[in-house]
C-alpha cells in the first residue's frame, strides 16, 4: 500500500470519530467544554473523537508516532520527531462547532519528508469525506458510500471565490483582495475550506495568520491530490515537522488551479 492510499483507511476512521462527536454538535454551546491554554475551547467531544482516533491508528499503524491536538495541548508537542507521523486534529472548528455552524471537521494527515503524503477530512454535519489516493483527491458525499474524484478548477477570470475566516476585518479583507485578484469572497471555519477549493467550488485561501500543523495538514494532503497548492511566504515551500517551534505553521496560501 502506497501512502497515498492509506487515505481510504483514514476517511473511515474519520468518519467513525464523526458519528461519534456528531450527537454533541446538537447541543451547540451546552456542550461540557474548558479552555485551553491559548484560551481556545476544548469540548468532551473534542476529547473522546481523539481518544478513538489515536486507538484506530494504533490498530493499523502500529508503528508510526503521532502529534494529536489535545494532547499537545494537555502534556506539550515532542521536541523532536521522525520523518513520517501522522497530524490528528479531532474538531478542527471548535468554535464552530460550539455554536452550532457545521462546518467544522476531523482531520487525519501523514507527514513523510516534511511534507503531506496522505489525509482524509470529514465533515459530520453534511456527511461528507474527503481523502487521497494514489490516483487523486476523492470524495463521499455519505458515509461509507460511494466515491468520486474531485479537482480544482481553472482560475475563473472575473469569477473567483476566496474564502475566508468569519472575523475577518473589512480593512484585511480589501487588502487581500487587493493582493490576490479574487471577485467574491466566503466566510467559513476550519479545513473544510480548503476542501472546497480541492472540489472546485472555490479558488484561493489566504491565511495571513497562525495555525497549527495538525489544522490543515489532511486538508492540504486532499488539495494537492486534487490539482492545487499550499505555499509560503513569497511561494516559500510550507513544511511539516517543526518540532523546535512546536508545530505553529507561519502564513500560508491555498489555491486551485
Amino acid at each position: 500500500m502506497t501512502d497515498a492510499d492509506m487515505g481510504l483507511i483514514l476517511a473511515d476512521i474519520v468518519e467513525e470519530a464523526g458519528r461519534l462527536i456528531l450527537p454533541y454538535w446538537a447541543h451547540g454551546e451546552t456542550v461540557a467544554h474548558t479552555s485551553k491554554a491559548d484560551l481556545s475551547p476544548v469540548t468532551e467531544a473534542d476529547q473522546l473523537g481523539e481518544q478513538l482516533i489515536l486507538r484506530r491508528l494504533k490498530d493499523h499503524f502500529p508503528d508510526i508516532p503521532v502529534v494529536a491536538e489535545e494532547q499537545a495541548a494537555e502534556f506539550g508537542t515532542p521536541d523532536a520527531i521522525g520523518d513520517r507521523f501522522f497530524l490528528v486534529d479531532p474538531v478542527d472548528g471548535t468554535k464552530a462547532f460550539m455554536r452550532g455552524d457545521p462546518s467544522f471537521t476531523v482531520n487525519i494527515g501523514l507527514v513523510a519528508g516534511r511534507h503531506p503524503v496522505a489525509g482524509a477530512v470529514s465533515a459530520p454535519a453534511s456527511q461528507e469525506t474527503w481523502y487521497t489516493t494514489a490516483g487523486g483527491a476523492m470524495k463521499r458525499s455519505t458515509q461509507g458510500g460511494a466515491a468520486t474524484p474531485v479537482h480544482v478548477r481553472p482560475w475563473p477570470k472575473g469569477e473567483a471565490v476566496a474564502l475566508i475566516s468569519h472575523t475577518m476585518k473589512p480593512e484585511t479583507l480589501a487588502k487581500l483582495t487587493a493582493e490576490y485578484g479574487f471577485d467574491r469572497n466566503l466566510a467559513m471555519d476550519s479545513s473544510i475550506k480548503l476542501c472546497r477549493i480541492a472540489e472546485g467550488v472555490a479558488d484561493i485561501y489566504p491565511r495571513h495568520g497562525p495555525t497549527s500543523e495538525w489544522d490543515i495538514c489532511a486538508a492540504q494532503a486532499v488539495l494537492q491530490a486534487a490539482g492545487g497548492s499550499v505555499t509560503g511566504y513569497q511561494g516559500a515551500e510550507f513544511l511539516y515537522g517543526k518540532a523546535d517551534k512546536r508545530f505553529l505553521n507561519e502564513w500560508f496560501v491555498a489555491r486551485g488551479g
